[in-house]
C-alpha cells in the first residue's frame, strides 16, 4: 500500500491549476468553435474516419475552429479536415501509456495529464458537440455533455450524433428503458440530433443559432 504524502497531494493541486490556466489562456479567444468526439481506433481507411474528416472540413470552411482530443482515429480525422480548411485545427491531447499520441494536423496543440481538465477544455468553449462512433471514452464524453446541459450547468447547444445505424440502439434504450423508468424526461431526448451526412452538420448548427438568443461562440460553462 502506498503511503499518503500530504505534501505531494498539495503539489498535485498546483499542477491541476496550471493545466486549467494554460487551457483557459489558449482557448478563450478561439471562437466560434466545435468539439468533435469519437473513437481513437478507426484507421484512415475506415468510413467513419472519412466522414469525420468531411464534417471537420465543412465546419472549418464555415468559420468554426475544430477541437478534438488530439490523438488518432476520429480525432485525427477531425483535425485533418479542419487543418485543410479555413479555420484553426486544435488538439486537446491527453498523456496516456497506450493509444494516445498527438496527430500531426494541429495548428494549436495542448497537452494534459488529467482527463477531467481535458474534458472541461473540450466542453467549455464549444458552440456545438459532434459525436461520432466510439467506445467507452466517447460514451463517457456524451453522457457528461448530456448531463451538463440537462442540469443547466451549460447552455443548451447542438449535440449531434453522427450515424443513425451506430447510435440507434442506444437511442432506443434511452426511450424504452430510461424514459420508461422515469430516469430521464421526455424533453431530454430533444437534446440530441442524429445525422448521417457531413452536409447536415453545419446546417443544423446555423439553424440552431438563427433561432437562439445566444450566438455561436458565447457558450457558458456556468458551474462544474
Amino acid at each position: 500500500m502506498t503511503d499518503f504524502n500530504p505534501e505531494q497531494e498539495s503539489w498535485r493541486v498546483f499542477q491541476i491549476m496550471a493545466e486549467f490556466v494554460e487551457g483557459f489562456e489558449q482557448l478563450a479567444n478561439i471562437t466560434p468553435s466545435v468539439s468533435i468526439f469519437g473513437s481513437a481506433r478507426f484507421s484512415p481507411e475506415h468510413k467513419y474516419y472519412h466522414l469525420a474528416e468531411q464534417i471537420a472540413y465543412k465546419l472549418s470552411e464555415a468559420g468554426f475552429s475544430v477541437l478534438s482530443g488530439g490523438g488518432p482515429g476520429i480525432m485525427e480525422a477531425a483535425n485533418k479536415g479542419a487543418y485543410t480548411g479555413a479555420s484553426q485545427s486544435i488538439g486537446v491531447n491527453i498523456n496516456l501509456p497506450h493509444e494516445q499520441h498527438p496527430n500531426p494536423y494541429q495548428n494549436l496543440s495542448l497537452n494534459f495529464k488529467h482527463f477531467f481538465v481535458r474534458k472541461v477544455m473540450l466542453v467549455k468553449y464549444a458552440s456545438a458537440y459532434i459525436i461520432l462512433p466510439g467506445g467507452f471514452g466517447t460514451l463517457d464524453e456524451l453522457a457528461e455533455i448530456l448531463t451538463l446541459v440537462q442540469t443547466n450547468k451549460i447552455q443548451k447547444i447542438p449535440i449531434i450524433l453522427v450515424s443513425n445505424s451506430f447510435w440507434q440502439g442506444l437511442l432506443e434504450w434511452f426511450k424504452n428503458t430510461l424514459l420508461e423508468h422515469n430516469t430521464i424526461a421526455i424533453k431530454d431526448l430533444d437534446l440530441i440530433t442524429i445525422v448521417d451526412t457531413a452536409e447536415e452538420v453545419p446546417q443544423i448548427i446555423f439553424d440552431f443559432y438563427e433561432n437562439s438568443e445566444i450566438k455561436a461562440g458565447q457558450n457558458k460553462l456556468f458551474n462544474i
